[in-house]
């Protein structure tokens, strides 16, 4: 999956138990509970496994439920939303050029995607 040239500048990652607003399914800003954060090897580890996901075909909906904000020495450069029962993520932020923002399907079977969504629950 396609990120930003900013993940370079990650310090730390929020794991976010997303609560999803169905009055605004795109929102600004991911809103849920902040479960951990994942800095150093945690942080390098988790966007390896996100730019290795493959693609999908995605469903009909986006719900998410499993984030990821992605922080540098300034502030978030980025916010991940994952939907795994449509197979998508939104990807947006400051550090995200315009025209990259958007949802980018995945494969929510895959290896990678398997080991994200383990760790997600780990951190629950």
């Amino acid at each position: 999956m396609l990120l930003p040239s900013a993940h370079a500048q990650t310090e730390l990652i929020e794991v976010v138990r997303i609560t999803p607003d169905v009055n605004d399914p795109l929102p600004k800003t991911m809103t849920g509970e902040e479960l951990a954060i994942w800095d150093a090897e945690e942080a390098r580890e988790a966007l390896a496994l996100v730019k290795e996901l493959p693609g999908s075909q995605p469903g009909p909906t986006f719900v998410p439920g499993w984030g990821l904000r992605v922080h540098g020495a300034r502030g978030v450069l980025f916010e991940i939303a994952f939907s795994y029962d449509c197979h998508a993520a939104r990807v947006w932020g400051p550090g995200m050029p315009h025209k990259q923002e958007g949802i980018y399907s995945f494969d929510p079977d895959s290896a990678p995607a398997v080991e994200l969504l383990r760790r997600f629950r780990e951190s629950a």
